[in-house]
This record gives C-alpha cells, sequence and structure tokens, in this order.
C-alpha cells in the first residue's frame, strides 16, 4: 500500500525472507523440526552489511532464496539504490544493527486468528503443504517464537498499526511523513530558511538531462528553464498574502488569496540572466535589476556594476542565481540590497543546484531570507566547482563555452 502512493519515487523493497540460511542436505531431512521464526534462521550479518551499502547509495546482490526446497539459487537479484528502502520481515526490528539503519520502525500489530488464518491459506491452499503439519509447526515454533522474539520488538516502533495495509488512516500518515522526509536535506534541518522543492521523477529526470555533459545546447536550455519555472513558482508561494473572496461566473463564492503585488527581481550576472524569462512569465511586468560580480584576485568577490529599481527597499526582491557555489557572491548581492534598505526578510534567494558550503555561508550571515532550490548537491572540489554539479551553467546556457 505504501508502495502504491509512492509511484512517482524510486522504491526498493527488500524482504527478510531473502536473508534465510540455505539448510544442508541433513536438516532437509528433517524439516519439520527446523524453526524457520527463530533469529538464527536468518543470516542478519549478510542483511546487515547489504542495508548499509544500499543506504550508501551503492548496487547489491539480493539472495535468491527458494522457500520451498529451502535453498538459494545461484542468481542472485541485483538492486539498485532508491529514494526509498523499506525493509519487511517477521524479525526485521530484532537486531539492534538493523535497528540502527531504520529512519522509521513499524510494527503491524495483527489479531492472532488473522495470522493463523493467513498462514494457513498461504502453506495449506497456495504451496499445498498438509493441514495437521503447519498446525503442529504453529504450535510448536510459531507461535513460541512470535511471543519470544517478536512481539518483545513492538516496544522499538515508532508506529505501531492496527490492521496492517487495510488501515487506510495509518497508511496515509506513513506516506506523508515519508513524503516530507524526502523534502528535507539535513542541512534543511540546521537552518529552517531552506526549502527545497519536491523531487518527483519528472524532476530528477531533467536534472538527469541537464547534468549529462553530453546534453545538447538545445536540450540543456530547454530543460534548465523547465526546472528555472517551477523553481521561481516555488518561490513565489513565499510571498506574503492576504485572504480574498470572488465571484465565480457561476456566481458562486470563491474563498482564495492575493499575493503581495510589490515585488521585482535582482538577477546576478550573467547565469542568474537565465531566470529572468521564467519570471516575467509568472510575474506580468516584474522589474528586474541587475548585479555584476567578479572575483577580484585574493580580495575576494568584489561588486562591479550595480542597476536596481529606485524603489526597491519597498519592495520583496527575488535574487537569481542558478548555482550557488561557495556563497561568496550571494554574501556580496544580498549585502548590497541590505545597503539599499531592502529588509532581509523580505529577500527571496532562487537557485537550481546548491553546494551545502555555499547554503551554510548565506544562511548562517544572513537567517531571515528563504533560500529556493531545486537540488542540495554533495560537495565542492578543488576549484570551488559544485559536485557533480552542473558545469559552467552561463557558457552552457548561453551556448558560449567551446
Amino acid at each position: 500500500m505504501i508502495n502504491t502512493q509512492l509511484r512517482d519515487q524510486r522504491v526498493v523493497l527488500i524482504s527478510q525472507d531473502s536473508f534465510y540460511y540455505p539448510l544442508s542436505d541433513q536438516t532437509l531431512q528433517k524439516v519439520n523440526e527446523y524453526n524457520f521464526d527463530h533469529p538464527d534462521a536468518f543470516d542478519t550479518k549478510l542483511l546487515l552489511s547489504t542495508m548499509e551499502k544500499l543506504k550508501c547509495g551503492q548496487h547489491v546482490d539480493i539472495p535468491n532464496y527458494d522457500s520451498k526446497n529451502h535453498k538459494r539459487i545461484e542468481s542472485a537479484r541485483q538492486v539498485h539504490p532508491g529514494d526509498i528502502i523499506i525493509l519487511e520481515g517477521i524479525l526485521v526490528l530484532h537486531d539492534s544493527g538493523v535497528r540502527n539503519l531504520l529512519n522509521m520502525k513499524i510494527f503491524v500489530d495483527e489479531d492472532s486468528d488473522v495470522r493463523l488464518s493467513r498462514r494457513m491459506q498461504r502453506l495449506a491452499i497456495d504451496r499445498g503443504r498438509n493441514v495437521e503439519n503447519v498446525l503442529d509447526q504453529y504450535s510448536k515454533f510459531v507461535k513460541p517464537s512470535f511471543e519470544d522474539f517478536v512481539l518483545p520488538t513492538k516496544k522499538y516502533a515508532d508506529i505501531i498499526i492496527p490492521s496492517g495495509g487495510d488501515n487506510d488512516v495509518a497508511i496515509d500518515l506513513i506516506v506523508q511523513h515519508i513524503r516530507m522526509k524526502l523534502g528535507q536535506n539535513d542541512l534543511c534541518k540546521i537552518h529552517p530558511n531552506i526549502f527545497v522543492i519536491f523531487s518527483t521523477f519528472q524532476i530528477k529526470g531533467m536534472h538527469t538531462l541537464i547534468r549529462d555533459a553530453k546534453a545538447t545546447k538545445h536540450d540543456f536550455a530547454f530543460y534548465s528553464d523547465r526546472l528555472i519555472r517551477l523553481v521561481v513558482e516555488h518561490g513565489l508561494g513565499h510571498l506574503p498574502f492576504s485572504e480574498k473572496q470572488v465571484i465565480t461566473p457561476t456566481g458562486s463564492v470563491y474563498s482564495g488569496v492575493v499575493f503581495c503585488s510589490r515585488l521585482c527581481g535582482v538577477s546576478v550576472i550573467r547565469s542568474g540572466e537565465s531566470m529572468e524569462n521564467a519570471l516575467r512569465a509568472c510575474c506580468k511586468g516584474i522589474k528586474i535589476g541587475k548585479i555584476l560580480i567578479h572575483g577580484h584576485g585574493t580580495n575576494g568577490r568584489q561588486l562591479v556594476y550595480e542597476k536596481l529599481p529606485k524603489d526597491i527597499a519597498s519592495r520583496h526582491v527575488l535574487l537569481l542565481d542558478p548555482v550557488l557555489a561557495t556563497g561568496n557572491s550571494a554574501v556580496k548581492a544580498i549585502s548590497l540590497l541590505l545597503k539599499k534598505g531592502v529588509p532581509e526578510s523580505n529577500i527571496i534567494f532562487l537557485n537550481l543546484v546548491a553546494a551545502p558550503q555555499g547554503i551554510n555561508a548565506v544562511c548562517e550571515r544572513f537567517p531571515l531570507i528563504k533560500l529556493v532550490t531545486s537540488e542540495i548537491d554533495q560537495s565542492l572540489n578543488e576549484n570551488s566547482h559544485v559536485i557533480p554539479g552542473l558545469g559552467e551553467f552561463a557558457d552552457r546556457y548561453f551556448a558560449t563555452d567551446d
């Protein structure tokens, strides 16, 4: 049910059952005496290392366990990392090492009669096992193991769900929580003034296209424009508003809002100019100022040119620069806006990608501005370029590179 509601995300489902130890031929002869519901029946060490690799963004090989023959089939299943990893199994909360890897721990609390009836359905009807053997195994192994090993893990759960997949309210709350977490980078917890637009396959796909070094100039500009438009729309959503009621053509009353109309854009030349068309498309007749900042030897960034609206101090300002790297240019631009009388809380800084170093530099210096971006990248390299980054954005966008 969770997977169904998260279709727009890359969800990886890992079953603990895949990590059963294969049984030896000697054990198979007395398989009815083997307890499959005991923690020792699972290769927890392999499960733990597999989950650690997935969390680190590495692909893994999942054992292909045959539940009928109780053996591992030679061809393992290769699994690539995803946005969400779901690990399910009756004993996933038993091992402390596995528990520590989990961001959310869920215990499905089902009635014992329902559990038994499902077991009968699965083993006796679907797999054709003897009913008497199924009941004998339940009494001898399953029920005692549940009471000794499964039920005690309930205390480790963050969420306890009665009725499992039939509990629509619980499923909705879990999905909402996951979506909220996906939109949060760790830096968002440190700096509450960072806003990352919610990622979907569409957004991830567009980022893949523009980050590709082989992308044509036309494709780079086209998909950059699409992403910029999304960032601009998201940024506009942070403007102050007032409530307003209007009469629709049907004569009905619609209760809506009106956004602040006194705003302007300021682009950091040259790459910031790539965002102007999207801003004009969203805000008819908006005034746009310009700031040119250049590196100046060992003295850091220097202001070379500025042309801003005369009444900028009374406006909300959308500062445009698609790439936030070290943050030096952004700090210089924001400092100029403050010097011109713009309140810090009236500045919304829009960019496509941001490096953690730039975010820290800007947000620590100016905690009242709002920073809106589409993705937070890993870091900067020795040349202060964002990694994995986009390359020289202005050259690629305006087709002035080699």
